[in-house]
């Protein structure tokens, strides 16, 4: 973003953090929210940053002051220039470093401060240095203004690394399988990730990015740690899990020369239109949901493949039958949440004003049966008044949050549409406690019982059912879910929802029963309850098709082999 073109930054207010008379952290408070400008990573994360710009030669630059030990141990240990970018006096004086108009009261003459607010201004300054500038990149600062410091870090990090990460890269991909670096969390299908690989004997190996924003730093250096011990041919992670909005990472990954695999498992707009990502020809994009490589392409992603979602066979089959006693024995099934309890406390985080809170039932309805899956877009041309408000929201956070809940929403009403229409055959619902709120009649009409454990209790569910019923997130308007393949998988019948994509993954009313519309799904429901020898055909080739063509082996082995043809060296 060139600098005329940047949003103005919200004021912020910083307050000293103090312990036995010594400054150890700065609170900052920003657009509503709080941040630590040492946080958990603490404050010896700042003289490691200095020792590793000292190690790199050249004239260090700090970008961002942070709380001073950086600059301390750069000015005790270099006689040379030393260069600080910091236009944040607020948090200067919070930190007892004393701005003045040229650099800092007390300082040194070796030591300059540029806080011009145009990034341009301060690299034609760097550019009169005598020596390559050496970047020393504090993440707090990347994320208080990524189009200010992101903006100086790309351009810093781009001049001491001429030649493409390319052309630099060792030659990769030499091994029928190659060795894969996974960032992993505890979240869904990184498990099964890994498990693939190692049926596949891919060489792997995987680090915890873990859940706190203030680790990031520390978990870069485990990364760097993985990847000089492991050598991996890329990295693999799930919906830009450890991805940083200011690029940080991917730039990271750039300059050892390894390009990254993420494979999103939401709808990537709700993501990426977020993220700051100069160097997007190193990043693979798989998204379960084709309808999103052509907003993937016009995003610069020009490396961007369909990656349907798949099942763990080993977990997901045929088990014992149970007696028609056994609390989990029904008619008609379905699991899912009522995503009621969701929404609201989405819409909370958003802050969303009145007007914006009030059209959302409206708002919601309306896109869930619109073709368009940008929420920004679909209120731009359909709701201004409500895409003006939206716009007012003042951080990133607050307009993603109000994007999930409006998604959220429209999922919520054609679930219970749905599930209304399932009323008449007493069906046994599996979810959260927003569904005694959303349907009537519970103990009467239907039964309810708590979530489920995906990996251990699902398996011994879905067959326990004669028919297991699926309803579509709205986030996606052509593709299948999970529950899609899990079902069949089992041994299972499903009736879902006829997605456009459905009919390039199994056969229609051959391989899996489909209704068009929420009407449709009585006539539905009736026919195959009364059709068991049906059912049992229908699943059984579901079975078979699952298993021939819809594992995760099968989809890492084609995610392994785009990545070898996209990258590989030569």
């Amino acid at each position: 973003m060139p600098a005329g073109d940047a949003a103005p930054q919200s004021p912020l207010s910083a307050e000293a953090v103090v312990e036995d008379g010594r400054i150890v952290d700065v609170i900052v408070r920003v657009s509503g929210k709080i941040r630590r400008l040492a946080g958990r990573a603490g404050l010896e994360s700042e003289a490691r940053a200095a020792q590793k710009a000292l190690e790199a030669g050249g004239i260090p630059v700090l970008l961002g002051a942070g709380l001073g030990r950086a600059l301390a141990a750069l000015l005790e240990n270099t006689d040379g220039p030393v260069v600080v970018v910091d236009k944040e006096t607020a948090i200067l004086r919070a930190a007892g470093l004393r701005p003045t108009e040229g650099g800092f009261s007390g300082g040194r003459d070796n030591l300059v401060r540029l806080h011009d607010p145009d990034p341009e201004a301060v690299l034609a300054r760097l550019e009169q240095l005598d020596a390559p500038p050496t970047p020393i990149i504090l993440p707090f600062y990347q994320r208080l203004d990524p189009a200010y410091y992101g903006r100086l870090r790309e351009r810093l990090s781009r001049s001491r690394s001429p030649a493409p990460a390319a052309k630099r890269r060792r030659p990769g991909f030499a091994g029928d399988l190659p060795r894969v670096l996974m960032i992993t969390s505890k979240f869904f299908l990184l498990g099964e990730a890994v498990r693939a690989c190692e049926r596949l004997g891919a060489p792997h190996r995987y680090i915890d990015i873990g859940g706190e924003e203030a680790d990031f730093e520390a978990f870069t250096t485990v990364l760097a740690d993985a990847v000089a011990a492991f050598r991996p041919d890329f990295v693999l992670t799930m919906n830009h899990l450890g991805v940083d909005r200011e690029g940080v990472l991917v730039e990271l990954l750039r300059r050892m020369g390894l390009p990254l695999a993420s494979w999103f498992l939401d709808n990537p707009d709700l993501v990426l239109s977020h993220y700051h990502v100069p160097h997007k020809d190193g990043i693979a994009l798989f998204t379960w949901d084709a309808d999103n490589l052509e907003s993937l392409a016009a995003q610069g992603y020009e490396h961007a493949f369909y990656l349907p979602l798949a099942t763990d066979e080993t977990r997901f089959r045929p088990g014992p039958p149970v007696s028609d006693a056994h609390p989990w024995r029904s008619g008609v099934s379905f699991v899912g949440n009522s995503m009621l309890l969701k929404t609201r406390l989405r819409l909370e985080r958003a802050e969303a004003p009145s007007g914006l809170r009030e059209a959302l039932p409206v708002v919601a309805r309306a896109f869930g049966r619109d073709p368009d899956r940008s929420v920004r877009n679909f209120l731009a041309g359909r709701f201004p008044e409500a895409f003006g408000l939206y716009e007012g929201l003042e951080t990133v956070d607050r307009k993603l949050a109000y994007e999930v809940a409006l998604v959220w929403e429209a999922t919520r009403q054609y679930r219970e549409e749905c599930l209304t229409r399932l009323l008449p055959f007493s069906p046994l619902v599996v979810g959260d406690p927003g569904w005694l709120e959303t349907l009537p009649g519970e103990g009467r009409d239907w039964r309810r019982i708590g979530e489920l454990a995906y990996y251990d209790q699902l398996p011994l569910f879905y067959p326990c059912a004669d028919i297991n019923f699926n309803a579509t997130s709205r986030q996606m308007k052509g593709a299948v879910n999970q529950r899609v393949f899990d079902v069949p998988a089992c041994g299972a019948f499903l009736l879902t929802d006829a997605q456009v994509q459905m009919e390039n993954l199994f056969e229609p009313e051959k391989e899996v029963a489909v209704y068009s519309h929420p009407d449709e799904i009585p006539d539905k429901v009736r026919f195959y309850l009364d059709r068991p020898e049906e059912r049992r055909r229908i699943a059984q080739a579901a079975r078979r098709r699952v298993l021939a063509e819809h594992t995760y082996p099968l989809r890492l082995r084609k995610l392994f082999a785009v990545m070898k043809k996209t990258f590989a060296a030569g």
